[in-house]
């Protein structure tokens, strides 16, 4: 595909669309890296491709339908009040147990199936790009009302129960920012390109910032860095999007760890930068 077909109208969609999701999916990801919830992304990734799935069967458009089950897996990890990936583990063996088997059992399953999991942004629509904007605009209100909140649930372990806060406020509202991120992430990007700007970004930073504030600039910055050359390589090259979006991060995590050496090493990550 020649180069200039990157700059087409047709792509100006999806390129716009895959651009918010590249700065707003690693800026969550900080925030589950901060709880410890990493593998949140890949767990409410599975449920939303479930769920997009199953919605789809019932004539439902998976924009909606993606939502509606990364959503019902955060709802009852916090109706249950459970913390940490274990919750997670589960919701990567459900959605994998129900994508496989809607893709077993219908007639286009299959072809579904694979349009979740490798991502499909090339053909995101307006509706795709407007859901993303919400997210953005949700983002960045809920942000600066969360963020203290849940590091000081990180940092100070008894405070909310030693005051009595109302703590599940906020730490269901993260799950559900989380859900609705990772499901919109997922039929735009595919489940695997959305876990991996939740997870290589904030890995990152959280080994590279000297501070909070510059955490959510690199992993910003390094989720966007990684879209952009991604997009161009997979256009140019017309290769699939989703393979090549995690091909870049990773490229992008081996270059970091050898300009420093540190990050080669295996080493528990903080658990946040300095405020």
């Amino acid at each position: 595909m020649e180069l200039s077909a990157v700059l087409d109208p047709l792509f100006r969609v999806p390129l716009a669309a895959g651009l918010l999701a590249s700065i707003v999916l690693p800026v969550l990801g900080n925030l589950l890296w901060l709880r410890d919830e990493w593998l949140a992304a890949l767990g409410l990734a599975h449920l939303a491709a479930a769920g997009a799935l199953l919605g789809l069967a019932a004539g439902l458009p998976a924009l909606a339908a993606a939502p509606a089950g990364a959503g019902a897996g955060a709802g009852a990890k916090a109706l249950l009040g459970a913390r940490g990936n274990t919750a997670y583990g589960a919701m990567i063996l459900a959605g994998w147990c129900a994508t496989l088997l809607f893709a077993a059992n219908t007639r286009l399953g299959d072809a579904l199936a694979h349009a979740m999991v490798d991502g499909q942004l090339y053909f995101a629509q307006t509706e795709h790009l407007l859901a993303l904007i919400s997210l953005a605009v949700v983002a960045a209100l809920m942000l600066p009302w969360l963020t203290p909140r849940l590091m000081r649930a990180r940092l100070f372990l008894d405070d909310e129960q030693a005051n009595r806060l109302p703590a599940w406020r906020w730490h269901l509202a993260m799950d559900l920012l989380a859900a609705l991120a990772m499901a919109l992430g997922t039929v735009t990007l595919g489940l695997m390109g959305a876990f991996a700007l939740v997870f290589v970004p904030p890995w990152l930073a959280f080994r590279l910032a000297p501070s909070w504030r510059w955490a959510m600039l690199l992993a910003a910055a390094g989720g966007l860095v990684a879209y952009l050359a991604a997009f161009l390589l997979a256009m140019t090259l017309d290769q699939p999007f989703g393979p090549v979006l995690v091909t870049a991060l990773l490229a992008e995590a081996a270059g970091a760890a050898a300009m420093a050496p540190s990050l080669a090493r295996p080493s528990r990550p903080r658990s946040a930068p300095e405020p």
